[in-house]
């Protein structure tokens, strides 16, 4: 079979020839792969720097896609820990690890939309005790993951939600899609985090995207303009797109009653994330989010690999149709 294959973390995979994948478990099946999302994470498996990379090379990216199995269902699943990637003609997967695609839900829609907006749907379903009515800030709401927050927040009862990012034009779309403010963190960085913790002080939940700089400059702001600082501010890191480490002050965490998380791999249960999957494919199904998804043949995987992406678009490889 084709894949794309990964043969030096310094360069972008390859279209090439593979092995076929061979199951090994009475719960595997291998499947024709349908479509498969290009995530922040796949991107990060693939270059070695991911905290679940093992350093073995070669591999095929991919960690979660949409197949056919040999009935001719179609079907969303994560790949396996253990299997070869899902940037391939076909894969292995464990059936346990997959939920039935609904008819009217298009495989590059699905493999596009789920693993950016599982990332708040399971934050904010998982991680924390959120209720409707609550405040949420997204820091990062520019790109494809946080553009997908705005609209789980709201959908999940926020009542007021602030989007903070770079991209002006990116921002001011955001309003349409359900943000009730949006804040801008272009220019002067001081500037910047003054702006933000005057319009998200009253804020119950962060998602942040960004962490770095971004996080650490806006931190104390935030927390010196609310109102009550002994009300519980739920700060859910789930992104490092700003860099992977911020300097956290001892006071923010005296101060105030603030508490630092993060959501993702390990943190939650794959059975945790599967057990998300039918209710957001039903939402899905039913058009409550917008996707901006752009579908790729898997062949062009090395031109479409280095190519500029515009913000809150996800490109999807199409393996097999």
């Amino acid at each position: 079979m084709h894949a794309a294959v990964v043969r030096s973390f310094d360069r972008p995979p390859r279209y090439e020839s593979f092995d076929d994948p061979q199951v090994s478990g009475d719960d595997e099946v291998i499947v024709d792969v349908l479509a498969v999302g290009l995530h922040p994470r796949v991107r990060s498996g693939a270059s070695g720097g991911h905290y679940t990379s093992e350093g073995r090379l070669p591999l095929v990216p991919g960690v979660d896609g949409v197949g056919r199995l040999p009935d001719g269902q179609r079907v969303y699943f994560v790949a396996p820990d253990d299997a070869i990637g899902t940037m391939a003609e076909r894969t292995v997967i464990d059936q346990r690890r997959s939920v039935v695609v609904p008819d009217s839900v298009d495989s590059v829609i699905a493999a596009a939309a789920i693993n950016p907006a599982m990332s708040s749907w399971v934050a904010l379903r998982r991680r924390v005790a959120f209720k409707p009515g609550q405040r949420v800030l997204i820091l990062g709401a520019t790109g494809n993951a946080g553009q997908m927050a705005v609209q789980v927040a709201k959908h999940l009862g926020a009542a007021h939600v602030v989007a903070v990012g770079r991209n002006q034009g990116r921002l001011d779309g955001l309003p349409s899609l359900g943000a009730d403010v949006v804040v801008s963190l272009a220019d002067d960085p001081d500037e910047a985090a003054i702006r933000v913790g005057e319009a998200a002080s009253e804020v119950d939940v962060v998602i942040d995207y960004l962490w770095g700089p971004p996080a650490e400059q806006v931190m104390l702001p935030l927390l010196r303009n609310r109102s009550d600082r002994s009300r519980l501010l739920s700060w859910i890191q789930i992104g490092a797109v700003a860099g992977p480490s911020v300097n956290l002050p001892s006071v923010a965490l005296r101060s105030a009653n603030l508490i630092v998380l993060g959501s993702g791999q390990g943190s939650v249960t794959s059975a945790g994330i599967l057990a998300e999957l039918p209710a957001l494919l039903d939402e899905l199904a039913r058009g409550t989010f917008v996707v901006n998804a752009v579908a790729v043949p898997l062949a062009e995987v090395e031109d479409a690999w280095l190519a500029p992406v515009d913000p809150g678009v996800r490109l999807v490889f199409t393996p097999t149709t």
